[in-house]
């Protein structure tokens, strides 16, 4: 019989005090005995000098305690927090944490182990490691699984209605990465990631950035080979505003709540047309200059009248050409592409999604209940109105999930 393998759960956390206890709950509670907890209690050291920060350093110190005080056998500690101990410099943020956490992972696993990364809000059912376990073991191939996630309601209408659009946003874009058949169709969330050790080592671990290491992690590993991102089991991340980070989840649920929604456009399904074009027009690239959607944008971003020529001249197959072009123009650069793009487009985020969906889910629209989708307003639309659109684009997505494969 083959051994399981050994699951190294690595968690930040900084001012958690009152989340983190029901998070390791939850793995106290899980049916896979082959694993290990990795806290990091984290914060730049020179918070201890701010009055305007010291409830966090407080906070932390008694996270530090009730963690000492637990006596768990599968918990280990990593005390960035205490006086002397914390972030110095400009190292600070939640991805030098998850970095570090998985750094120290990394330094004490086995190649076979495998690595998941939690957030310290994050809730789990029972089941969740057992889920993991059995992605990896059903396509031992797999580079690293992001799995799918539900934020749940919290009763907060302001708070709830935020979460909902900004998920809306997240799904939306992912349903259209998948309809254009994008490499980066991945749903980047720091508490719903997992991966084998072997590849961490093979990509030389995480880059550490002050917010969004979990985008460029998975874009990274995404180019060396393929993420799964379906899982029975879900990961449910808190649903809270939080300021820790400088994008992500809880900054974009403190912008949302006071209407600035900027940084986090539904963009117009017709700009992702625009990339698929491009990628449809790499096999002819591969022989010659040609004009694609994407051509002016990318001579401006990388200051090149024909980026591909170096692609062409490295690259011995066309396969080979294809596969440079999509980590040349990787998941980065279409969303960059989308941002500038969108900037320059009329269409509001409400209309911008009713196309989408009328154009390709209306039959869909009709078995959710959302027959008056044409009067959307983020705003001003009923919580359960919003929720039914969530719901509705989270099965399409499990759709391209279920059936994605190496």
């Amino acid at each position: 019989m083959q051994q399981k393998p050994f699951i190294h759960v690595a968690i930040p956390a900084m001012n958690e005090g009152n989340h983190l206890p029901e998070t390791l709950h939850c793995l106290k509670k899980q049916t896979y005995a082959h694993f290990r907890v990795w806290v990091c209690v984290n914060q730049p050291d020179d918070w201890w000098a701010k009055p305007e920060k010291q409830f966090i350093c407080r906070d932390n110190q008694q996270t530090l305690q009730t963690l000492d005080g637990l006596q768990w056998e599968k918990l280990e500690v990593i005390d960035n927090a205490s006086p002397g101990k914390g972030w110095k410099g400009k190292s600070m943020g939640v991805g030098i944490a998850r970095k570090t956490v998985l750094d120290r992972i990394n330094r004490e696993a086995n190649e076979a182990d495998l690595m998941v990364s939690l957030d310290a809000d994050t809730r789990i059912n029972e089941g969740y490691l057992h889920s993991v376990a059995a992605v990896f073991e059903k396509y031992p191939e797999a580079v690293a699984l992001s799995n799918p996630y539900y934020h749940e309601l919290s009763g907060d209408e302001q708070l709830d209605r935020a979460m909902l659009r900004y998920e809306i946003y997240m799904r939306h874009y992912a349903l259209n990465m998948w309809r254009i058949g994008s490499p980066y169709c991945f749903t980047a969330l720091g508490s719903a990631i997992a991966l084998p050790v072997k590849s961490y080592r093979k990509i030389g671990g995480m880059t550490p950035k002050k917010s969004g290491e979990d985008f460029y992690f998975l874009q990274k590993l995404r180019k060396t080979g393929w993420i799964a991102n379906y899982n029975q089991e879900k990961v449910f991340p808190g649903t809270r505003y939080s300021d820790r980070v400088f994008f992500g989840t809880g900054p974009a649920l403190i912008k949302g709540s006071q209407g600035n929604w900027e940084s986090y456009p539904v963009y117009d399904l017709r700009l992702f047309n625009q990339v698929k074009e491009t990628y449809d027009a790499f096999p002819g690239l591969y022989k010659k200059h040609i004009e694609t959607p994407m051509t002016v944008f990318l001579e401006n971003h990388f200051r090149c009248r024909d980026i591909f020529e170096p692609l062409r001249q490295n690259a011995a197959t066309l396969e080979q050409f294809v596969k440079s072009c999509h980590v040349k123009i990787d998941g980065l650069r279409v969303l960059q592409f989308l941002k500038q793009s969108q900037a320059e487009k009329p269409w509001s985020d409400e209309e911008n999604l009713v196309k989408f969906l009328k154009g390709y889910y209306p039959e869909s629209l009709q078995v959710a209940g959302l027959s008056g989708i044409e009067k959307l307003d983020f705003a001003t639309s009923p919580i359960a109105f919003l929720d039914k659109i969530r719901n509705l684009l989270k099965t399409a997505e499990e759709l391209y999930q279920q059936n994605d494969h190496p």
